[in-house]
């Protein structure tokens, strides 16, 4: 069966997307549907990173987002096996050491369940405001997740790159996974070539499924490797199953491994149904042929 995750409700709000309920969320509404995600077998949980949005750039982007280290913490306390990911970690924001540290200690708090969704990053004045590198973001990126590397997993890492080098440090604690997986965020073809050197799966966004399917035809995948597309728009399984259904099915065939999705409710409470009406289509599916 395909993965189901999900761009977890009121952490992230992009305008048309997020439903209006997320507006009001409260702690105690995120602990529910985080729970209720666990209970019914989704994947994975989703939380992106922006320190800051231009005001110019609201209306596009929206300009609520819930700081990625934080907020899966707090989901790690109150779920038990669904996984904890980032979308994405803009690695020119931060010394690998730090990311290392950051979500190491959250891999030590969550019993091993981090991802590291991972990009280069396109927001110029986010950069300079927090005194980041823009214009050799993309090489700066490479190196970056070559030094995560050689620091997962291990409390003297040592590495010697190209903008990034340390030994003789001491990181505790240290992530328990011996292999963080790695996804990298994107919409090009280096971006792709970068997940494929470099990291565990690929995960893009605004991109058609023509150009997914003649974009993923144009490299050999890894064995093991993910392709973590996403819904984009919000489904509602319970007033239009087959809508939700034909969306999972055309990701499935377009090649996706596991689907990031957004439904849309009125509450806390509706949003856990939706997600029960989800799952229970996306196991109808398993048995379609593609």
């Amino acid at each position: 069966m395909i993965r189901l995750g999900l761009s977890t409700p009121g952490v992230i709000q992009m305008p048309g997307v997020a439903s209006t309920w997320e507006a009001g969320m409260t702690p105690a509404d995120l602990a529910t549907v985080a729970r209720a995600a666990d209970d019914l077998g989704y994947d994975y949980l989703i939380c992106a990173e922006h320190v800051v949005v231009p005001v110019a750039e609201r209306a596009r982007r929206g300009d609520v987002y819930w700081d990625p280290v934080a907020t899966l913490s707090y989901l790690a306390a109150h779920t038990s096996r669904i996984r904890l990911a980032t979308s994405v970690v803009v690695l020119g924001y931060h010394h690998p050491l730090q990311i290392a540290k950051s979500y190491g200690t959250v891999d030590v708090l969550s019993g091993g369940r981090v991802v590291l969704g991972a990009g280069v990053g396109s927001l110029q004045p986010e950069f300079e405001l927090l005194g980041a590198q823009f214009e050799d973001r993309g090489a700066r990126a490479d190196d970056a997740l070559r030094a995560l590397r050689a620091a997962w997993a291990t409390p003297e890492p040592d590495y010697d790159g190209e903008y990034y080098a340390f030994s003789g440090m001491s990181v505790r604690p240290y992530a328990v996974q011996a292999h963080v997986p790695i996804w990298v965020g994107g919409r090009t073809r280096r971006s792709l070539r970068r997940a494929v050197d470099l990291g565990d799966g690929w995960m893009p966004f605004g991109l058609g499924f023509d150009e997914l399917q003649t974009m993923l035809a144009s490299v050999d995948l890894p064995d093991g490797f993910d392709v973590v597309l996403s819904t984009a728009a919000a489904l509602d399984p319970v007033g239009d199953p087959q809508r939700a259904a034909t969306v999972l099915r055309r990701l499935r065939d377009v090649g996706a491994t596991a689907v990031t999705c957004t439904v849309g409710a009125v509450s806390a409470d509706h949003y856990c149904d939706q997600l029960a009406a989800l799952m229970a289509l996306a196991q109808e599916l398993e048995g379609d042929p593609a």
